[in-house]
């Protein structure tokens, strides 16, 4: 009895090594490791990249290329010359400079009207008691829901009724409402302590002094994250400015692209075309890459609720 005991002893060690070979985990650099992280991680990365990066780097090659080396038969990625030639002529041919200072203001004015906004419609879905609250915040995720297209016709109408067409404020005034921007901001503030809200409240403090020495400066991400998704959507917008305006004095810049491709009925007019849009994408991105940051960190912030 005792020897069989003491030989269960002696194997169990033995038994205990082996079940913890077969369940350690593999070595950071052994073959089965590596080939699931390429597999997993590094091949979907660079196939996004790819899907997202090729046509901006085909759009701003042609940028430089001659009308013989996009229409030909013989594929060529480089262009022979770094030539501006298709810039000057984008920036000759309609009025380039027009088209930016429509944009320029659309933006402007558009995003911040947005944010604000946005920032007064979270900060009274969350600390303002009224009735229908629940209502309208779940309204407000329906909007979330629905194509932007649906309201075009119906917005064409009404802005044109009231005189709008081939105005900038024709073009700013149906998208002044933001489902996103409202969503995001009302999920941060619910994240924030009640204690910072009562001892202003204790201290005298209205909500509009809340609102703009408490609620904002510690909003700051998430507010920053809403602009910037706010100013690249204003900028980019093409389908409701085409089809509001149809003068140059009022077009937008990616409106405006259409002028250029119009402007020449042969392969000539594809290198102007691309140049064009590079122009168009280039002070977007600038700004883009400089704050993407606060998207990561505003996201995050407005991700949970407690």
């Amino acid at each position: 009895m005792s020897a069989s005991s003491s030989a269960v002893v002696v194997d169990s060690p033995q038994a205990n090594a082996q079940s913890a070979a077969k369940h350690e985990p593999p070595r950071p650099f052994s073959k089965a490791n590596l080939i699931r992280t390429v597999a997993t991680g590094y091949l979907p990365l660079i196939l996004a990249t790819l899907v997202v990066f090729l046509p901006l780097l085909w759009m701003l090659l042609s940028s430089f290329k001659q009308p013989g080396e996009i229409v030909t038969m013989d594929l060529k990625i480089l262009p022979e010359s770094l030539n501006l030639e298709n810039y000057a002529t984008a920036m000759t041919t309609v009025p380039f400079a027009q088209f930016f200072a429509n944009s320029l203001i659309v933006t402007a004015v558009g995003s911040t009207i947005k944010v604000m906004l946005a920032i007064l419609t979270a900060y009274a879905l969350v600390f303002v008691r009224f009735p229908f609250k629940n209502v309208i915040f779940v309204l407000i995720l329906v909007a979330l829901m629905v194509p932007a297209q649906v309201s075009i016709l119906p917005n064409y109408i009404l802005i044109a009724g009231m005189g709008g067409k081939n105005t900038l404020w024709g073009i700013i005034l149906p998208g002044l409402g933001t489902a996103f921007g409202t969503f995001l901001l009302r999920q941060h503030f619910l994240t924030l302590p009640s204690s910072i809200l009562e001892a202003a409240e204790i201290d005298g403090a209205g909500h509009w002094r809340r609102l703009w020495q408490i609620i904002v400066p510690v909003s700051v991400p998430s507010i920053a994250t809403v602009a910037l998704v706010t100013v690249v959507s204003e900028w980019n917008d093409y389908i409701w400015p085409l089809i509001i305006t149809d003068r140059p004095e009022t077009m937008t810049l990616p409106v405006g692209l259409t002028l250029l491709q119009n402007s020449e009925s042969n392969g000539a007019g594809w290198g102007i075309l691309m140049a064009g849009a590079v122009l168009v994408i280039v002070p977007i991105l600038l700004v883009f890459a400089a704050l993407q940051r606060y998207i990561v960190a505003g996201l995050t912030q407005g991700s949970v609720t407690g």
